[in-house]
């Protein structure tokens, strides 16, 4: 199964929230009302008094965002017949649970978009929405650069073994003894046998949107030297794809079988389906390293730790994980296990895993940026502009009377 595209259009690099005007439509909104879920905005005063004097806003409390009393306000149509929601926090804004069709089939027939913070939109059924009008947003533009970044850290990690380098060296701060001694030694003799330059090897990207092409930028770049591939459900424009230098694939099992590392960096399938499996990690090129920036939902957790047990897969870094914030057993033995085996050379081998807690895009630049361009999109759609970062236009069915 292909992956997603985080884009229906390719955005320019250049392009960031801040450059884009307040309002982009020609008509001059009415007393539409937006509800607003979740906590207050804390970044962008300014910009929300002005979403405040084009709009009624209206933002339901914490109890009355509880999936229960939620859904019963909706159809007591206790906030009126709505026009926009608008989600500014990852955090908060999500005590409804999943927007299903049972949460969906109780919108007022008047909501036009629903904008949110974060890239990914697993939880949230966008093809429904499309389908009865609604244009659905995210904000995986604002995080962009900070998921780019991270992930740039992940892929020097799975060539130099980061985890292992870290924790041998800290290790005796737990336990000083003469075995924390003999894994700082150990590190230091045998992690050069399995470290290697990123420079000259092949860098293959599952999903070449706002964050797809970011990374590419940066590793592709003359700082890191790397060959860049990719494959997608569409092929990017030839522009784009010369500027970053980038070679597309078909098919995903061609893309795995030249990757030297391979960085999954696009959103889950509604469905929950993983991409990444046990048929598909035995496509991997031979000693290959795995990063993930996207969603957990989209790998088979054990079998990528079996992966890396057979050593098919060198080493392995992952932002996110299946059962969030729960971290799946084997691949924390893995991240954890400071001890070489057979001098180091053998699976599972010491910190072949690097595991943090979804942080990728949780910079306050990051948070800056999905208050204001939540705003944005709302204020371009109700005033008669196009929406920025839509994502289910291909779902999208037009409303009665041509809106």
């Amino acid at each position: 199964m292909p992956p997603a595209t985080p884009d229906p259009e390719p955005v320019p690099m250049a392009v960031s929230p801040a450059s884009q005007p307040l309002t982009q439509g020609t008509t001059k909104p009415k007393r539409l009302i937006v509800l607003h879920i979740g906590d207050p905005i804390k970044f962008n005063p300014k910009t929300y008094a002005e979403f405040g004097e084009a709009f009624d806003v209206i933002r339901p409390s914490a109890a009355e965002r509880e999936r229960g009393e939620f859904m019963r306000a909706l159809r007591e149509r206790r906030w009126g017949d709505f026009s926009a929601i608008f989600r500014p926090f990852w955090g908060s804004g999500g005590e409804m649970g999943k927007w299903d069709a049972e949460l969906i089939s109780l919108l007022p027939t008047t909501v036009r978009v629903f904008a949110s913070a974060g890239a990914g939109f697993d939880w949230v059924d966008t093809r429904l929405l499309g389908e009865r009008g609604i244009v659905y947003c995210n904000s995986g533009l604002a995080a962009a650069e900070a998921v780019a970044d991270f992930a740039v850290a992940m892929i020097i990690s799975t060539f130099r073994h980061l985890p292992w380098c870290m924790g041998a060296a800290t290790v005796g701060a737990i336990s000083p003894s003469s075995a924390a001694e003999d894994a700082f030694r150990a590190c230091h003799l045998l992690a050069t046998a399995a470290s290697h330059n990123p420079r000259g090897h092949v860098l293959g990207l599952i999903g070449l949107g706002n964050i797809g092409q970011q990374i590419a930028a940066k590793m592709g770049s003359p700082a890191f030297g790397m060959r860049i591939v990719y494959h997608d459900v569409e092929r990017k424009p030839a522009a784009l794809e010369i500027q970053l230098g980038a070679t597309f694939h078909s098919t995903l099992d061609s893309l795995l079988a030249v990757s030297d590392c391979v960085v999954l960096c696009t959103p889950a399938f509604p469905d929950g389906k993983p991409l990444l499996t046990a048929s598909t990690f035995s496509k991997f090129r031979r000693g290959a390293r795995f990063v993930n920036v996207a969603r957990g939902s989209l790998v088979d957790e054990d079998a990528l730790a079996d992966a890396l047990e057979r050593g098919d897969i060198s080493a392995a870094a992952l932002d996110v994980h299946a059962a969030e914030p729960r971290v799946n057993p084997r691949l924390l033995r893995m991240a954890t296990d400071l001890v070489p085996r057979d001098g180091g050379t053998s699976p599972p081998g010491p910190g072949r895993v690097m595991l943090t807690c979804h942080n990728a895009g949780g910079t306050v630049e990051t948070h800056e940026g999905f208050e204001e361009l939540s705003m944005r999109n709302i204020l371009a759609v109700l005033t008669g502009g196009e929406p920025i970062t839509p994502v289910n236009l291909r779902f999208l069915k037009k409303r009665e009377g041509g809106e």
